[in-house]
């Protein structure tokens, strides 16, 4: 028990997995680890983890860590980009015996990792997929950005050749949720530079190293942004957010409990529902018609 379980098996593709559609099968667990800090692992998930037949991760030796941390003594395999055909078979054929994890090096299986690939076999099998759930760096820095958070936009890592990245942030420019990106240090401030060209300047977070000692998130414009980050060359994990678009003229959509708060604060005071309806949807963004319905 413990260490790297070694198999041997020829390249296989899709098709052939599907010849195990017929026997029995188990569960499939997807379980996030945490993104610095060991304590972010959920009690279930430490159980998960503990009881399963196998435990599929993306490093073995980055998740070795975290098991040796917690005792946990379940075989390990290594699941990733380059050897996910091989890995597949061996998976599945352990689903026929007990339950299988999935884990990542951090954060939640199949987010920029080939994790979803290996949902999507399961799902194909008539396996259960269950998801726990966890850290995550996407949603850990939106919520603490202060930029929107009722609508946003996930796009994992942007392209790494300067005329792919501009023609990416072209096709962005008129995108009107919250951005999230995550992001290399050393070619962070060519994307800010990027950015600030084609996107003009509007605020913009930049989340580094979260839940670890270091964990620094930084609030400014792009501009203000990209000058810090050439003085102070960045270091660690990066997780950008870029704020939407607004079209000049027209105001910047709240989210509903912004709406919610400011509309009830109007009627609290006295004010006539027609004028707190109008007033709140000319400030917010929001129809008029909705916030009737929203107030009724």
């Amino acid at each position: 028990m413990g260490g790297e379980v070694s198999f041997s098996a020829p390249t296989h593709n899709l098709n052939q997995a599907m010849s195990y559609e017929n026997l029995p099968m188990h569960n499939l667990y997807i379980v996030p680890t945490p993104i610095g800090n060991l304590e972010d692992l959920t009690l279930r998930a430490l159980r998960i983890l503990r009881e399963v037949a196998l435990i599929a991760a993306e490093d073995t030796r980055t998740s070795r860590v975290l098991l040796d941390h917690y005792d946990i003594k379940t075989p390990l395999i290594s699941y990733h980009e380059h050897n996910k055909l091989i890995r597949l078979k061996d998976i599945i054929e352990t689903l026929q015996q007990g339950d299988v994890a999935l884990i990542s090096d951090a954060g939640t299986p199949g987010i920029s990792d080939p994790g979803y690939e290996l949902v999507q076999a399961a799902i194909s099998m008539g396996i259960n997929v269950i998801p726990l759930p966890g850290a995550n760096a996407a949603t850990t820095a939106l919520v603490a950005s202060g930029l929107p958070t009722d609508s946003y936009l996930y796009l994992g890592f942007p392209p790494r050749k300067t005329t792919q990245l501009r023609q990416y942030i072209e096709d962005l420019s008129i995108e009107r949720r919250t951005m999230i990106f995550y992001e290399s240090p050393n070619r962070l401030t060519k994307t800010l530079a990027v950015m600030l060209e084609i996107l003009e300047d509007r605020p913009a977070v930049v989340a580094r190293e979260l839940t670890k000692l270091y964990e620094e998130i930084l609030r400014g414009s792009l501009t203000e942004l990209m000058q810090h980050f050439l003085e102070t060359p960045p270091r660690g994990e990066i997780t950008l957010l870029v704020a939407g678009y607004v079209e000049e003229g027209v105001p910047e959509l709240w989210d509903e409990a912004r709406v919610r708060a400011v509309l009830a604060g109007r009627l609290a005071q006295g004010e006539k529902r027609s004028a707190a309806v109008k007033a709140v949807a000319q400030e917010s963004g929001w129809d008029r018609r909705t916030l009737y319905d929203m107030e009724l």
